[in-house]
């Protein structure tokens, strides 16, 4: 015997509103590490949020390699990644 399950009263503008709600957030603030080779890179990222795919994998290599170059980089050379700003 399957026991049968009231039907629930929905809201049907419910959905609506919920959109119109994340429409209306605020965007994050971006993550700033001090670095900016870092930041840079994040930001390149963080501007592929509702860019076609095809762009993603070209932004992700040059991230990757960028990144590298970051932790590669010698502390104490001026105005490299790693010094203190």
């Amino acid at each position: 015997m399957t026991e049968q399950v009231p039907p629930y009263d929905v809201d049907p503008d419910l959905e609506d509103r919920a959109h119109e709600e994340m429409r209306s957030e605020p965007e994050p603030e971006q993550t700033r590490t001090g670095v900016a080779a870092v930041d840079d890179v994040l930001a390149e990222v963080d501007r592929l949020d509702g860019a076609p795919l095809d762009e993603h994998l070209g932004t992700y290599e040059r991230a990757h390699e960028a990144l590298r170059s970051a932790l590669d980089a010698d502390p104490g050379e001026p105005g490299e990644p790693g010094e203190p700003a």
